[in-house]
């Protein structure tokens, strides 16, 4: 565990599974670390607002079903100018409300991946008679007679339809980026009994859950090839295979569940067993359903959805807009580039990044062509300590290359990394494969989240030789995450260009 572990990349371990068994170790396609069984406050809010929206868009088109365009949008309004437009408009906002409480008392604002479609229209079909009914009975006890019942009728018909038909199409949706192997979390599940394989097979066979098994941890049984450890090997295990949750499925001693809620703890890992109170680790868990498992968090996480999508976004916005931007710079490099010495003006190489998964990176080519094949003979002469390998008078460096260095001009084209995804804007800087193979389980922590262009370590320590330092910042920041955190890094990482302090 403390030395290097030289490894054969992308995969940290030989123990692998066929497609046929479980389903296949190599690192998640996904974007984010894995999903959260509730979402969170503001995915809630953001489905009520849609169903909201939706309720008055069926509203204003029955209105205009029953009485014509020109009632209520033309030169005349007539529907306006007598007053039951405004009695309309009144009528739906309440009825969007009391269709919002009706999907909320129905807990359609939870939507667990394992509710089936019929069962979600049904709570749907509910949640509108009741909104329809309450409307009603305001129309009712309050005397309005302006307000045609058929109309209420044919909004409620169609509000079933629609709300049931947006929730369809985000489960269909769910479902595709599932099958792709994006936002999916990658599990660990303890115990290759009869209970571990019925959920193993359950999580394979329902893949709009969200989940991919990695494989088994079982003492009894570890000559198979889909025990890949036993649970005392939980922490490196959890590592190398890129792990989200564990499922703990079988009686285990009290005092190693203890130990596996304190590793997931340090770790920020998911741990969910099929349950037992463990001396009292259960009390209060909340209890759910999966697949007809019932499951107990022990340690939970929830996720930043609406930051994370905040952080893409900000992504996509700078990156698109400082490519066009920079193109005229990165054309006059080129001619600079070309007067200086031979060879292409992009350099490519394959970089490890989101869970172990590789990608092309690409820079403006700042070494003679052939440098990557000397690398291995000047690694006596690293200045670095650790893994990765940096020289201040690296004697492959070309002229305009080291200027275009000592600005970080040679990272433009990473823009289009960030804008594809495969990299963003902050976050831990993507090491070489070769460096990778040097890494030790802990170090392999780091791949939990997308490399970026600019980091912790880039503003604070960018001049020390310590790989160590380095990775205590790099965690730091994975530990520490939060738009501010981003936006002040940013921040300063304008002086520290200006300072040409790259190498």
């Amino acid at each position: 565990m403390n030395g290097p572990a030289t490894r054969q990349a992308p995969s940290p371990s030989e123990r692998t599974f066929t497609e046929g068994e479980i389903s296949s170790r190599s690192p998640s396609r996904g974007r984010n670390r894995g999903k959260s069984l509730v979402h969170g406050f503001s995915v809630q809010v953001a489905y009520a607002l849609i169903d909201a929206i939706f309720v008055c868009l069926i509203g204003v088109s029955v209105l205009w079903l029953r009485f014509g365009f020109s009632a209520i949008f033309g030169p005349e309004q007539q529907l306006l100018r007598v007053g039951s437009g405004h009695t309309y408009a009144g009528f739906f906002l309440l009825y969007a409300a009391l269709v919002v409480m009706g999907c909320a008392n129905q807990d359609l604002y939870r939507t667990p991946r394992e509710r089936s479609v019929p069962k979600e229209i049904t709570k749907v079909l509910k949640a509108v008679c009741i909104a329809t009914a309450l409307l009603f009975s305001f129309i009712f006890l309050s005397g309005y007679q302006d307000i045609s019942r058929v109309v209420v009728l044919l909004a409620s018909a169609a509000n079933v339809l629609t709300l049931s038909g947006w929730r369809y199409l985000k489960r269909r949706y769910i479902l595709y980026r599932a099958r792709r192997g994006i936002g999916v979390s990658r599990v660990l599940i303890v115990g290759a009994g009869p209970t571990g394989e019925a959920l193993a097979q359950w999580l394979r066979t329902n893949p709009q859950l969200g989940y991919s098994v990695c494989g088994f941890l079982d003492e009894r049984r570890a000559d198979e090839r889909r025990i890949i450890g036993s649970p005392h090997e939980l922490r490196e295990l959890v590592l190398t295979q890129f792990v989200d949750e564990v499922f703990v499925t079988l009686p285990l001693d009290r005092e190693i569940v203890k130990a596996m809620v304190l590793e997931a703890r340090a770790l920020r890992l998911g741990l969910k067993i099929l349950p037992d109170l463990y001396d009292g680790l259960g009390w209060r868990a909340p209890l759910q359903i999966l697949g007809g498992f019932p499951i107990m968090d022990l340690h939970w996480r929830p996720i930043p959805v609406v930051g994370l999508a905040v952080k893409r976004m900000v992504d996509i916005l700078v990156s698109a807009s400082l490519l066009v931007i920079t193109a005229p710079l990165v054309a006059l490099f080129a001619i600079l580039m070309r007067i200086d010495s031979p060879g292409p003006l992009f350099y490519s190489a394959d970089r490890v990044g989101l869970k172990g998964r590789k990608f092309r990176c690409y820079k403006l080519r700042t070494m003679v062509q052939g440098a990557d094949r000397q690398k291995e003979q000047l690694r006596r002469a690293n200045e670095r300590s650790g893994p990765f390998f940096k020289m201040q008078n690296d004697p492959r460096i070309t002229r305009v290359g080291r200027w275009l260095r000592r600005y970080s001009f040679d990272e433009l084209p990473q823009l289009w990394n960030v804008l594809r995804g495969d990299m963003t804007l902050v976050g831990p800087r993507p090491h070489p494969i070769d460096d990778y193979e040097h890494y030790s389980v802990e170090h392999l922590r780091r791949l939990d989240v997308t490399p970026g262009l600019t980091g912790l370590w880039q503003v604070t320590a960018r001049s020390d030789p310590s790989f160590d330092t380095n990775m205590a910042l790099d965690l730091e920041y994975i530990e520490r995450w939060s738009l501010s955190l981003d936006f002040n890094i940013l921040l300063k990482t304008i002086p520290v260009l200006f300072r040409a302090a790259g190498q």
